[in-house]
């Protein structure tokens, strides 16, 4: 059996185009408040997830286009990060079942710190052509939750009108398209296109058979002369 992903993968990276034009028309439009420029590390050291999407694509061109030695040194910062990650978390959802309000744990949330495995010594992403879409709007103003928040380091002033991308409808687009490659998937895993992870542990994955819950067809019904199953996420590491 092949796995097919390409198809979804170019949907994807509509997405990512369409949020490429939204950046750069917002960043013309406010130049003195969109403060991004080269060097600027702010949104490499942001806690979100990614949809399954998001994350098998990212895993992709992990495979695909970084050198050996590379993927070597990510997949360690990975594991630092995915195991920074995890504490912040729990200590997350023990608020919630202490009764935070979520403005506290999205406050929470923002304060943390983790330093994005791609981020290389030198300060520059590593994937940056394939970032996140997270990653390409953080410098906006972004309503999450109908709350708007913007880094630090811009110069939109609170109160003002600004154009805002709304996050939750971006991140809903994400999660059909997420849900369209589970379905084509045969997997046991029925929530399988709902899952969201850390970048970091993306990284660590293996989108492998197991991972995936594929249901193994019998081998009467494999072709003639095949056995297995072909993976097209790149090379293995």
């Amino acid at each position: 059996m092949k796995l097919e992903l390409d198809g979804f993968f170019q949907e994807y990276e509509k997405i990512l185009a369409d949020m490429e034009k939204v950046f750069k028309r917002i960043q013309s439009d406010f130049p003195a408040e969109v403060t991004c420029h080269q060097g600027c590390t702010d949104c490499c050291y942001a806690l979100f997830d990614l949809s399954l999407i998001e994350a098998m694509f990212l895993k992709r061109k992990y495979q695909e286009l970084l050198p050996d030695a590379v993927r070597n040194e990510v997949r360690e910062r990975a594991d630092k990060a995915d195991r920074e990650t995890y504490k912040i978390k729990r200590r997350i959802y023990k608020s919630r079942q202490q009764g935070a309000e979520t403005d506290q744990i999205m406050a929470e949330v923002g304060r943390e710190r983790v330093r994005c495995p791609l981020l290389a010594s030198d300060d520059s992403c590593l994937l940056y052509e394939w970032r996140p879409v997270t990653c390409r709007l953080y410098g906006l103003p972004l309503s999450i939750g109908g709350d708007v928040h913007t880094c630090a380091g811009t110069g939109f002033v609170p109160g003002e009108k600004y154009p805002t991308v709304y996050m939750d409808k971006i991140q809903d687009r994400l999660l059909e398209l997420s849900q369209k490659m589970a379905a084509s998937i045969p997997s046991k895993y029925t929530k399988l296109g709902e899952v969201l992870v850390p970048l970091s542990m993306a990284i660590l994955t293996e989108y492998d058979a197991e991972y995936l819950g594929i249901v193994k067809q019998k081998e009467s019904d494999e072709p003639a002369g095949k056995t297995g199953t072909e993976w097209v996420l790149g090379k293995n590491d």
